[in-house]
Order: structure tokens, then C-alpha cells, then sequence
């Protein structure tokens, strides 16, 4: 990837509506490394990558 890229990002919530799941466990699957969250910011907010919530819609029936 280059450095010059940015490449956008999903808030908590964002991820949570997509998936048609509650942000608590959106923060509990990212604590437990089912989706990897970066933290940004001082208060280390939480983003997901597009393409990581795209693998897991893809490889799981968790929205049924």
C-alpha cells in the first residue's frame, strides 16, 4: 500500500449498521480479534477497514 493512499474507514457504528448488529458487539469482536480495529486519535477511537467487514459478511452468516 502506498503512503500517499488513504484508505477510508468505518466508524463503530458504521460497521454495526452494515452488519445489522449492535455496536457493543462490534467493540466485543474487536476486543476478541474476530475484526481488527484501529485505534486513532487520543481517544483511541476505533476503525475498521472496508475490505475487513466485506470478509466477514462474506464468510458468515451473521446478519440472519
Amino acid at each position: 500500500m502506498e503512503y500517499n493512499s488513504i484508505e477510508p474507514m468505518l466508524t463503530t457504528s458504521e460497521v454495526a449498521r452494515k452488519l445489522n448488529l449492535h455496536v457493543n458487539t462490534i467493540r466485543r469482536w474487536s476486543n476478541q480479534g474476530i475484526i481488527t480495529a484501529y485505534r486513532i486519535g487520543p481517544r483511541g477511537d476505533r476503525r475498521f477497514k472496508i475490505q475487513d467487514v466485506e470478509r466477514l459478511l462474506s464468510k458468515s452468516d451473521i446478519t440472519k
